[in-house]
């Protein structure tokens, strides 16, 4: 299973890109989205940016992501 995990883009470096992940801060690269830009959203796995998302559905993936996390969905695995 593959699973993304969005994330706002901080600060663009070369090949990489600094991203806010629920409050953790770290680099990923982005060699799947060139066109990436500061404060956009983007998904992460692998320690890739894979794809640009837009903001709302950032947002709300953000929000499942922290009711997983606090043990609000029961047990998932």
């Amino acid at each position: 299973m593959c699973v993304g995990v969005p994330s706002k883009v901080i600060k663009l470096e070369e090949n990489r890109a600094l991203v806010n992940v629920m409050g953790s801060k770290i680099y990923v690269g982005i060699l799947f989205v060139p066109e990436v830009k500061i404060n956009d959203y983007v998904l992460i796995h692998a320690g890739q940016a894979m794809t640009i998302i837009n903001e709302e559905f950032a947002r709300e993936s953000i929000e499942e992501w922290r009711r997983i996390i606090d043990g609000q969905h029961g047990t998932l695995f």
